[in-house]
Order: C-alpha cells, then structure tokens, then sequence
C-alpha cells in the first residue's frame, strides 16, 4: 500500500518574494545558457558541457549582481537541465540521425 502526504505552504511577504526570484533566476540562467549552447554547436558541432557551463556561471553571476540574491543551488539545478535536455538530444540524434 502506497501513502501520500499533501502539504499546503504559507510563505509569509519575504518568502514569496524569494520563491518568485529564485523562479525568476532560474528561467533567466537556463535560457542563457540554452542560447550559448545552442550557438556553440552550430559553430563546432559539439556543445557545452554542465561543468563548461558551470565555470561561465560564475563569471557571470560577477556581472550580473542580481544573480547572487538567490541560493546557487537552484542555479545549479538549471544547469543540470540544460545538460540533460541536451544530453537528451545528443542520444536521439544518434539513435535517429535524421
């Protein structure tokens, strides 16, 4: 038998206001970092690697000073996205190379 737990969240003002940047971030890193990717496998036919793309993380977060409001985890989290959805997309185009 299988048991379930549902929990309801009541963030007060400030933890929303986190929620919503960390949300806002996350979105903001995976799309740039989907751009780089994508532009760099059209000019050498290989993209990025999570740990590449780790490295250029950090510089920009020393750019970009909103970067830093919010837990680098979660920043992090949308690398690993990035990676899988790509490294999703490397395995098919082997198995289909249409």
């Amino acid at each position: 038998m299988h048991q379930a737990f549902q929990f309801r969240l009541y963030p007060n003002k400030d933890q929303t206001t986190l929620i919503n940047k960390s949300i806002v971030c996350s979105r903001f890193v995976f799309n740039h970092f989907l751009a780089k990717w994508n532009d760099t496998y059209k000019e050498t036919g290989k993209g990025l690697t999570y740990h590449a793309c780790s490295t250029l993380l950090t510089a920009l977060k020393k750019e970009i000073e909103w970067l830093k409001e919010v837990d680098s985890t979660s920043l992090q989290r949308a690398l690993r996205n990035v990676d899988d959805s790509f490294k999703g997309f490397s395995r098919n185009r082997i198995i289909n190379p249409d």
